[in-house]
């Protein structure tokens, strides 16, 4: 007993036409690709993370300049905000850093310099 498929499949072969097979191989995991992006990856989130800290900060300063200039506006917590702010750049920065030394460490490796 035969199904459909297995009709085309020799009505296929009665014309004489070439049927190619496509097996799907598997990847092997490969540890050198992996370290490339999981630096890579951190190095651009920590690049984002400065960034967008730094935003907070320079509002932080803003905020410090208004109250600055009109004392009849007060805004609490721009303060802590503002050293948080400035924290989580010094850290993201150190990390894009140290990722980028890193890096760089394993690809001269690799090279062989």
């Amino acid at each position: 007993m035969t199904n459909h498929k297995q009709v085309v499949y020799q009505s296929q072969l009665d014309h004489k036409s070439k049927m190619v097979l496509r097996r799907r191989t598997r990847r092997r995991f490969n540890p050198r690709i992996f370290i490339d992006r999981t630096i890579e990856t951190t190095a651009i989130v920590s690049l984002l993370l400065t960034g967008f800290s730094g935003v907070g900060a320079m509002a932080c300063w803003g905020m410090e300049i208004i109250e600055t200039n009109n004392p009849n506006i007060t805004i609490s917590g721009w303060q802590q905000q503002k050293n948080i702010c400035l924290g989580a750049m010094l850290v993201s920065f150190s990390a894009f850093l140290g990722t980028s030394l890193v890096g760089a460490s394993l690809s001269i490796q690799r090279d062989k310099f």
